[in-house]
């Protein structure tokens, strides 16, 4: 079995780290189905900034299946700029550089409240509980979605995010359940949006709809295909990270000492999680659009990439100690949000989730403690993270 394989393979992971350096001794290695699998942290940002790898799988050529509208994260320039300009208007600098922060209250409340409703119990899983339902209010809260409707967008999102990745087998199936789930969802937003244009709202879905600046402004496709990547995108990495971020808090008491003793800390350990237990794993959608030699290798044109962020971030010929948990890294440049024109949209509101959850359940739980260890894992190998993270406490503060 090779590398890639035993990553991908379901019983790797709780702990796919093993396989890392392995898969880091070829920096560039083409895969059964010829894919090239970049693992290294040099040449991942070197491709992350080349304008010869694309992200439109259109690219791949006839046969290729993929979005018939692709949001911006499945485009190239000058399209992808276009229509991420125009999102950020309603979402951060320069146009709205408060959005994000208007938000703390709000997650600070929600926080409280989730962990309030913990009194009086000694377990309790922190995914169903905490780390899932908070990202999802908020990023309802800023697009617009109405919270009842989560049980309807949930199972969707769902089948989207465990479809996607590197991995031949089932392709086909998993490529067609993915589709047909985007399609439910943008069915779903396109009426949202439709209700917005004609009752606009103080909301992220109301601004994509109605602005028209003097370049002009998103169509309704490129609406719904906007909505749809930032739902998904808005929820579901956040969950991974907070679950990712207790889990590695609990397996070290002395940890959760300093964290609860000196709450600022939580700022440090974020950018720390995003490193040694990233939620994106893996990114799977570029494609070269010329012959590119890196590290030795010529990927051709026309070739599927995979890029392994998660091995790339724990690369010892970038970081020291790679693969201990350090919180007081003087220097943590990581790949936990990507890199390039593509570097993470929601990057300040994912923070900001993460350090106030994390840092609520650190200071309010007494006593904290793993009831199994490893936790049941959600099957995607490339959006990672526990499925459920049962935790036993003395009471809640």
């Amino acid at each position: 079995m090779n590398v890639l394989k035993q990553i991908l393979d379901p019983a790797a992971r709780p702990d796919p780290y093993r396989y890392f350096g392995a898969l880091r001794e070829s920096p560039v290695t083409v895969q059964e189905d010829g894919t090239y699998l970049v693992s290294t942290y040099r040449e991942i940002v070197a491709l992350l900034h080349d304008p010869r790898v694309s992200s439109d799988r259109r690219n791949l050529g006839a046969g290729a299946q993929d979005d018939v509208n692709p949001s911006f994260i499945g485009l190239d320039s000058p399209e992808h700029d276009r229509l991420r300009g125009l999102a950020m208007r309603h979402f951060g600098p320069p146009h709205s550089p408060e959005t994000v922060e208007r938000l703390r209250p709000k997650m600070l409340e929600l926080t409280t409240a989730l962990i309030d409703a913990l009194r009086g119990r000694t377990r309790a899983d922190i995914v169903d509980e905490v780390a899932y339902p908070l990202p999802v209010a908020v990023i309802c809260a800023l697009l617009g979605v109405p919270e009842e409707d989560e049980p309807r967008f949930h199972a969707l999102a769902d089948e989207v995010v465990e479809t996607l990745g590197p991995g031949e087998e089932d392709r086909a199936e998993r490529e067609r359940a993915r589709k047909a789930a985007a399609m439910e969802l943008s069915r779903y937003l396109a009426g949202l949006a439709e209700a917005r244009e004609r009752a606009p709202r103080a909301d992220m879905l109301s601004g994509l709809i109605t602005y028209r600046g003097p370049a002009g402004g998103m169509t309704r496709d490129e609406v719904v295909a906007t909505s749809v990547l930032l739902l998904i995108a808005g929820h579901e990495t956040t969950i991974n990270l907070i679950a990712n971020g207790m889990l590695t808090f609990l397996r070290r008491p002395d940890l959760l000492r300093r964290l609860r003793d000196d709450p600022e800390l939580i700022i440090p350990a974020v950018e720390e999680l995003l490193r040694y237990e990233p939620p994106v794993q893996f990114v799977s959608s570029r494609v070269a659009l010329d012959d590119i030699t890196i590290a030795g290798t010529t990927i051709p044109a026309g070739a599927p990439i995979v890029l392994a962020m998660a091995a790339g971030s724990r690369d010892p010929a970038h970081v020291a100690r790679p693969d201990e948990f350090d919180v007081d890294r003087p220097r943590n440049e990581h790949l936990g949000f990507g890199g390039g024109v593509h570097y993470c949209f929601g990057a300040p509101l994912a923070r900001l989730e993460a350090q106030i959850v994390l840092k609520e359940l650190v200071r309010r739980l007494r006593a904290p403690r793993l009831v199994a260890d490893p936790p049941p894992y959600r099957p995607s190998a490339v959006l990672r993270g526990p499925r459920h993270l049962v935790v036993e406490y003395d009471g809640v503060d």
